[in-house]
């Protein structure tokens, strides 16, 4: 009996040290092919085949529901719980010892891979698509082919998904570079190049050709009739008044008796610039500048004759002086282009919001104003492949004017220098970060899901880190600027210039009113479909009331201006 167990022993013994050699390999193997990936620059990503990475920081108290996924806290430094704020300490993940090792490995990880040769397309391979393929064309730093706007998608770009981005920007044109950049425009500016040149496919479409390095396969898009075309982020501007003088200088100007505002619209966005200036008959073009400023409106009242007015086409007077201004969706070129700090930062800003307060907006604000790319304390890769590149950045390298974070712990906050506190109405954050759990970042959470029981769970997990958040920042950050979100939407201009004055930043008005004309940008989500019902039970709502107050008294005390009436009546 004692040969046949001693026998066994021997064997597991034999079989943990087989076990233990192979893990040893498998290592060496995933650090050879590491070190190998590590050292050849590629030009494009090929992320077709991960997984979605969406990670950002937890709740106090992380939730185990089916149905949401909860954003993992960041790698690099252990978590520290919130004290004082009323919350649960969070779920504490393992830190690595050297940040190095973690930074390498994340770069690994996410790092651009190389081209396999099935991305290449056959030039004689018939492909269905929509509009009308145009050809190959040159687009590099000299030769622009389009100059409209463009889109980031590295792992779902279609031809169609391009056309229709820019068919509702209001451009005749699209064009695909590298397999999943999209550019729009009204005008090819640059000439041809050989077909071979476009020989990638579209990362979410094999059967279309989508440009190459500095090459465009331009696309004309679906036309549609005068009047039934769709734009989006078209917004009025408001009423200004005139003189015949400045109206004069305007580059555009049509004038005929059944003009409408859409048909001004219309024409403005054909010319490919961002102001549409309407006064029936008359429709004028032109850039923003400092003559649109908040501060030169006038009264509504008196641009309410424009849409009725049935005089003749004539050359406008001194006294015809009030138009309304549209803002068309032709993005300005110049707040277009963005890049990283020339200089590597030793400050650290950070960019710190409670999840679901706009922190993704207020980003697209940043680069607008200032032309530099915004970090990130995570990596997600949905605004990585919307054009966020400071995703993929290390978020000390210091290359990047600010660092998004929705971390709370004394640790995390200092570990910056100086921070943008952005605060949100709770309830309108809580909605935003649940319908982003449930749908996206431009989706819609169901009924059911309001109705289902992760909701309630997710408010008393949720309610007290809205609190906490803003608490210990006040408590532990060194220099803070707070931001009401509110605020930034009704003052955008005055808010922004504040912004840029804390990131020492300079800037011309002229680049600030382009950052107020495109200031939607990719990532806002539509108004509806909203929840049928209110889904703020009278029990979550005297839960949350009380944070309320809390963090209002918080910012008295600091000298910090209060948060606005629209949260609780005082």
């Amino acid at each position: 009996m004692v040969a046949p167990l001693y026998r066994l022993h021997c064997f597991l013994k034999r079989a943990q040290m087989l076990l233990l050699c192979l893990g040893i390999a498998y290592l060496m193997a995933g650090s050879i092919l590491l070190l190998q990936r590590s050292s050849v620059r590629v030009a494009q990503p090929n992320l077709a085949s991960l997984p979605p990475l969406l990670s950002l920081a937890a709740p106090p108290i992380a939730l185990r529901t089916a149905g949401l996924g909860v954003r993992a806290r960041s790698r690099w430094a252990a978590i520290q719980p919130v004290s004082g704020g009323g919350a649960k300490a969070g779920r504490h993940w393992p830190a690595s010892q050297s940040l190095g090792v973690q930074h390498l490995h994340r770069r690994w990880f996410h790092n651009l891979l190389p081209e396999s040769p099935e991305q290449r397309v056959s030039l004689h391979r018939s492909s269905r698509h929509k509009g009308t393929y145009i050809g190959c064309f040159l687009h590099n730093a000299s030769d622009r082919a389009l100059g409209g706007t463009m889109l980031y998608d590295l792992r779902k770009m279609t031809s169609s998904l391009c056309q229709d981005t820019c068919s509702e920007s209001g451009y005749q044109f699209a064009g695909l570079e590298y397999g999943a950049e999209c550019h729009c425009g009204n005008r090819i500016s640059s000439p041809r190049a050989p077909e071979e040149d476009c020989s990638l496919v579209c990362r979410g479409d094999r059967g279309s050709p989508c440009g190459g390095v500095g090459r465009l396969s331009i696309y004309k898009v679906e036309e549609q009739l005068p009047g039934h075309r769709k734009f989006r982020n078209v917004h009025y501007r408001g009423c200004f008044k005139l003189p015949k003088s400045t109206i004069s200088t305007f580059p555009v100007y049509s004038s005929q008796p059944n003009l409408t505002t859409q048909s001004c619209i219309e024409t403005c966005t054909d010319k490919e610039l961002p102001l549409a200036v309407f006064k029936k008959p008359h429709c004028f073009c032109t850039w923003t500048s400092s003559l649109f400023s908040l501060n030169q409106q006038t009264d509504n009242q008196q641009c309410v004759g424009n849409l009725t007015s049935t005089s003749t086409p004539t050359a406008p007077t001194e006294l015809d002086y009030h138009y309304q201004v549209y803002h068309t969706p032709v993005l300005d070129s110049r707040c277009k282009e963005r890049m990283f700090l020339p200089q590597r930062s030793n400050s650290l800003v950070a960019l710190s919001s409670f999840p679901g307060a706009g922190n993704t907006w207020v980003r697209h604000l940043i680069e607008l104003a200032t032309g530099y790319y915004t970090g990130s304390f995570y990596f997600d890769g949905t605004l990585y492949n919307r054009g966020f590149k400071g995703e993929k950045d290390y978020w000390k390298s210091g290359r990047s004017i600010c660092v998004k974070t929705h971390e709370s712990g004394q640790k995390e906050i200092e570990m910056f220098d100086s921070a943008i506190l952005l605060i949100r109405n709770p309830y309108r954050s809580l909605v935003a970060e649940f319908n982003r759990k449930c749908a996206g970042h431009l989706g819609h959470a169901t009924d059911a899901q309001w109705k289902s029981k992760e909701w309630p769970e997710f408010v008393s997990s949720y309610a007290p880190w809205w609190a906490s958040h803003t608490l210990s920042w006040l408590k532990f950050g060194r220099r803070l600027l707070v931001v009401h979100y509110e605020e930034l939407q009704k003052s955008l201009l005055p808010q922004l210039r504040l912004i840029t004055a804390f990131l020492n930043v300079t800037m011309t008005e002229e680049r600030l009113l382009c950052a107020q004309s495109n200031q939607d940008g990719h990532f806002k989500r539509s108004g509806a479909p909203r929840p049928s019902f209110d889904p703020f039970t009278p029990d979550m709502r005297q839960m949350i009331d009380p944070f309320i107050h809390t963090v209002d008294q918080a910012l008295q005390s600091r000298n910090f201006s209060r948060l606005p009436q629209e949260y609780l009546p005082r």
